[in-house]
């Protein structure tokens, strides 16, 4: 395997450096270490490490089946392959967040998020969301915090709020979030640009927006998300979509064509992939 150039170390203090030029980082989500050299070769701030990807890849549905041994597994081949800082989703925790922390940071990822809903799970834009306490979480934060040893990991707090309690208690959960330590909030399905504003003006701390396809948010810019005080965006599933759908065509003109001659055009070459791979 192609070894990096960059320790996780190294990595981190990367990240916090580009953070604090206060310029919006872009953070592709990668299903697998090939798109992770993508992402990386064609310019990218980051690699973003989704719970929903690695749920899908398995073939089940993002509902909190997946372990922490499978997606550190995963989430450690992905973001070994290139000297970009990696973002892993780690849902509520995996039953125990210290263990969580310990296990992600040992494993050289830059940050991770745990979210405020009961181990039970949902996709943060499917409805019938269900949470748990603000003392619950704040206290969940306290021991992400506490659990990691170096002070550049980054422990991001989501809440799924909005959807569930609306923007008011959205509001007094981040200023909670923040107070217990967390270095970055992910509010989860804002609406609109008025939501992402109102959550900014409440918050002192970095700021993370989700521009997932097909969700509760209208999709915008990274340049209108910078104006508007985000510090990072992630496209968790882009790259994912991107690819099913091209590989479900793809099927479909093999099984009723009997060859792939007239996809040829929609295929990654040889040589490319050998280019990529090195």
């Amino acid at each position: 395997m192609h070894f990096t150039k960059k320790n996780s170390s190294e990595k981190r203090i990367d990240l916090k450096k580009k953070l604090n030029k206060q310029k919006i980082l872009r953070f592709p989500g990668a299903y697998n270490p090939l798109t992770a050299k993508l992402i990386s070769e064609i310019g990218f701030d980051g690699i973003y490490i989704s719970g929903a990807v690695m749920a899908n890849d398995l073939g089940v549905p993002d509902i909190g089946i997946t372990t922490l041994k499978e997606v550190s597994y995963r989430a450690n081949q992905i973001s070994k392959v290139t000297d970009l800082p990696s973002l892993v989703d780690v849902d509520t925790g995996f039953g125990d967040c210290k263990k969580t922390i310990e296990t992600f940071e040992s494993l050289g990822l830059s940050g991770c998020h745990i979210e405020d809903q009961i181990e039970q799970k949902r996709c943060g834009h499917l409805d019938n969301k269900e949470l748990i306490s603000l003392d619950k979480m704040v206290n969940k934060i306290k021991i992400a915090s506490k659990s990691k040893k170096d002070e550049n990991f980054l422990i991001i707090a989501r809440t799924d709020a909005n959807s569930v309690e609306g923007l008011n208690k959205t509001i007094e959960r981040v200023k909670a979030y923040e107070d217990a330590g967390a270095d970055i909030i992910f509010p989860e399905a804002m609406k609109n640009e008025k939501e992402f504003e109102v959550i900014r003006k409440n918050v002192k701390v970095h700021l993370l927006a989700n521009m997932t396809e097909f969700g509760k948010s209208k999709i915008l810019s990274a340049n209108t998300l910078e104006k508007l005080g985000y510090s990072i965006v992630i496209y968790p599933v882009s790259t994912q979509r991107l690819a099913m759908k091209n590989v479900e065509d793809g099927l479909r003109v093999i099984f009723k064509d009997g060859h792939q001659n007239n996809i040829i055009d929609k295929m990654q070459t040889r040589k490319r992939l050998y280019e990529l791979v090195e």
